[in-house]
């Protein structure tokens, strides 16, 4: 799809991209005015407009209000396939499988901690390895261990002392996806996993201890656990360089594959392979355990935070009380029962810079959250705020339960390289009230705030076209960053 896409404005919060050409469905996105401004001035529009051209695609493709430029798919895309007619994209998912987050409530107040906010960053600094190629010397998982770990997620680490086991239920998907199958995992991918398990890794990846800052809706907050000026950790990392080969060994096979099964690529970086044949089998079962080894790196490094509390606090587990509120996938394909056109359909949803926010009384929602609907955590960037929602039902009518997943970037990497060039950005961000530490002075220039969209505008579409309401404003104390 080449040229300028045509883009109609449907109300305050959604635009269409009328189906034409090589499209199957229509393209809709998610934003405000002051949002599409940015995106008429990135490649976003015409991938989703590609994306939407893909074999067996139903509903629409889809953009958050976060969305930008990525690899194939926009960064903040969703699109659904038919179980039977559909197919599956490497480029759906991203190159960091199961990259996401996990909030961490706590008994602790903010005025406790500020105090020693430095000191706190400085251990979580030591004990959570950061930066490009970031891994444990002291923790290199054996063949075996390694390969039970892909099968089994989370559950793996808690077995191992790494948390606790009721961390399970308040993980999506109870910390482990189905189908992992390591013999479809390349030994380089295998090798580059081995000693990247509770590592943060580098670009937009962190750990972030916060606080509550404004509460907007009491009784979803009172079920997660949260209170104005209560201290949080924010954990938002990935499948490390495990991760990274997976997509990097399906990309070069999808590619292939493609001109097998005479599918007509509108771009050769969404190549895919028909759901059901070996190919797609053999990716989501290689996905599968890049996003289980995500969940225990996760799990792990909650781990790594409760030991940093302890130890610089001088207190225990009952009383910090850092418990998980939930944690949650961005980039993942999955099959999911949703209503398309008036019926119930077996779908695959890749959502790649998206989360997935289901409604209240939602069958896959844990007890606790029954009532009122899954936790949804938008981080924002390091300078400013982030955000905790909680799943409503539009979602489930609009975008197959999906909403945006963070700020979204404005800036390339390199085009914030030159804007933050000579600025004294530790001392800025201290200014803030926020202590930082960082593997490199490089990602820190990449990563700062006004490299970002401010997530307030992205989470107040999402609010107001009905995918997630707020519950929760968070505000940063002290950040680790690769």
């Amino acid at each position: 799809m080449a040229g300028t896409v045509r883009v109609e404005r449907v109300d305050a919060y959604h635009w269409r991209i009328p189906r034409h050409g090589e499209m199957r469905v229509d393209g809709l996105i998610f934003a405000s005015d002051r949002l599409m401004t940015d995106l008429r001035s990135d490649p976003t529009l015409e991938q989703v407009a590609n994306v939407a051209c893909l074999p067996g695609i139903v509903g629409a493709s889809l953009a958050m209000p976060d969305a930008h430029w990525g690899y194939g798919f926009p960064i903040g895309g969703v699109a659904a396939f038919d179980a039977e007619e559909g197919v599956v994209s490497p480029g759906g998912v991203g190159y960091d499988i199961n990259c996401g987050v996990r909030l961490l409530r706590s008994n602790l107040r903010r005025d406790e901690i500020a105090p020693r906010a430095k000191e706190l960053v400085d251990r979580l600094f030591a004990v959570i390895p950061t930066g490009v190629g970031a891994h444990r010397r002291d923790e290199r998982l054996d063949r075996r261990d390694e390969r039970d770990l892909l099968v089994q997620g989370a559950r793996w680490a808690i077995e191992r002392g790494y948390g606790y086991a009721s961390d399970l239920e308040v993980i999506e998907a109870r910390g482990r996806i189905d189908g992992a199958d390591p013999r479809a995992v390349s030994e380089r991918a295998l090798e580059r996993g081995r000693a990247q398990l509770g590592t943060v890794g580098s670009g937009n990846h962190f750990v972030e201890v916060g606080h509550v800052a404004e509460v907007y809706d009491t009784r979803a907050a009172a079920a997660f656990g949260l209170q104005e000026g209560a201290v949080t950790v924010l954990i938002h990392s990935g499948s490390r360089g495990f991760g990274h080969q997976v997509c990097t060994d399906a990309v070069k096979e999808m590619v292939r594959v493609a001109a097998k099964y005479r599918i007509d690529l509108p771009d050769r970086q969404l190549c895919c392979a028909p759901l059901g044949s070996p190919e797609a089998e053999g990716y989501l079962a290689a996905m599968a355990c890049a996003a289980n080894f995500a969940f225990a790196n996760r799990q792990r490094m909650a781990h790594g935070v409760r030991q940093a509390f302890e130890s610089v606090l001088s207190v225990g587990p009952r009383d910090h009380g850092l418990h998980t509120v939930y944690d949650v996938c961005h980039n993942i394909a999955k099959f999911e029962d949703h209503e398309v056109e008036g019926r119930r359909r077996r779908v695959c949803v890749h959502r790649k810079g998206a989360t997935r926010a289901f409604p209240p009384h939602h069958a896959e929602l844990p007890e606790r959250y029954r009532e009122t609907g899954q936790p949804v955590l938008i981080p924002g960037d390091m300078g400013r705020y982030s955000y905790v929602l909680v799943g409503a039902a539009g979602a489930m009518e609009q975008s197959f339960g999906s909403t945006c997943h963070g700020a979204g970037r404005v800036m390339s990497r390199k085009a914030a390289m030159r804007a933050s060039k000579g600025r004294p950005l530790i001392r800025e961000m201290e200014d803030r009230g926020v202590a930082i530490r960082s593997a490199g002075m490089r990602t820190l220039a990449e990563e700062m705030p006004e490299a970002y969209k401010d997530v307030a505008d992205v989470v107040e579409v999402v609010h107001g076209a009905g995918l997630s309401r707020k519950v929760a404003r968070l505000e940063p104390i002290g950040v680790i960053k690769g």
